[in-house]
């Protein structure tokens, strides 16, 4: 612990005098995201699929569908959950084993964002009221990091989403009392989610007096605080996550959802026309 707390400081140290010139130490302005990829259909087994990257970092997500009842105090809603697993492979800081709250904490965001956004209708999900509804598992592997989990995993939560198909459920299904029994893909045909939001997360971190977007692996080390603020396409407020020990001061926040609005859509036309 020593040894890396001194490793620690010295990156500090070199960060914060380079945020005072205006530099970060892989080059970028304090407003430039690192580039992105996006692929679609990665998973060919699951209902829906992406991969991207932001910069080093590498998430995959896969949708799956299945039908269950919905939640007693939602019964004429369909269900969307999302999970996340950072895996060893990623970084030597991640352990396999059950989720730990980093884990948890990508899922929450990306999470917000999607419910908040309203990106799918969960009441075209309903089947039955109040007894079958469609339930959509998005899960969210990380292949590699270096740094804004956060980010990404919405980017890629957001596009599997548009990617997603539905079965069409054959006649008298609603009526019958049988069991779901999950197809071959072959036997069934498939509808797209309608998705109706395009929600992009903008995570700003303060490193000293500065404020930076997409953090990452080795800013994210030193960092005081971030927040990660989810714009919808309407470019607006969805949902807000902070991290870190530090402090937001009340002109961080407007600075920081000033970002956040400026940034989002070139993400978001990113998606819309990405295959």
């Amino acid at each position: 612990m020593d040894s890396y707390k001194l490793i620690s400081d010295i990156e500090r140290n070199h960060i914060l005098a380079l945020t005072k010139k205006g530099l970060r130490i892989d080059g970028r302005g304090f407003k430039d995201y690192r580039d992105i990829t996006i692929e679609t259909g990665y998973i060919p087994k699951a209902e829906g699929s992406s991969k991207i990257t932001l910069g080093n970092t590498m998430i995959v997500a896969g949708v799956k569908v299945s039908i269950g009842t919905p939640y007693s105090d939602t019964p004429d809603s369909g269900v969307i959950t999302v999970n996340a697993e950072l895996s060893p492979m990623a970084s030597p800081d991640y352990e396999p084993g059950p989720p730990d709250e980093n884990s948890v904490e990508v899922a929450r965001v990306v999470d917000r964002g999607i419910r908040h956004s309203n990106i799918v209708d969960k009441d075209k999900l309903v089947i039955v009221p109040g007894e079958k509804v469609f339930v959509i598992f998005l899960d969210l592997y990380v292949l590699s990091y270096d740094g804004n989990l956060y980010d990404a995993g919405e980017i890629a939560a957001v596009k599997a989403l548009m990617n997603t198909k539905l079965p069409k459920l054959p006649p008298g299904f609603a009526e019958s009392k049988s069991e779901w029994v999950p197809p071959v893909k072959e036997d069934l045909e498939w509808i797209p989610l309608e998705i109706s939001d395009y929600p992009v997360s903008i995570t700003v971190a303060k490193i000293g007096d500065a404020l930076v977007v997409d953090p990452n692996a080795n800013e994210e080390r030193i960092l005081d605080s971030r927040l990660s603020i989810t714009i919808d396409a309407k470019n607006e407020i969805c949902s807000m996550q902070k991290g870190g020990s530090g402090s937001f001061t009340f002109e961080d926040i407007s600075n920081a959802i000033d970002m956040a609005q400026e940034l989002a859509p070139k993400i978001q036309r990113q998606l819309k026309e990405s295959k």
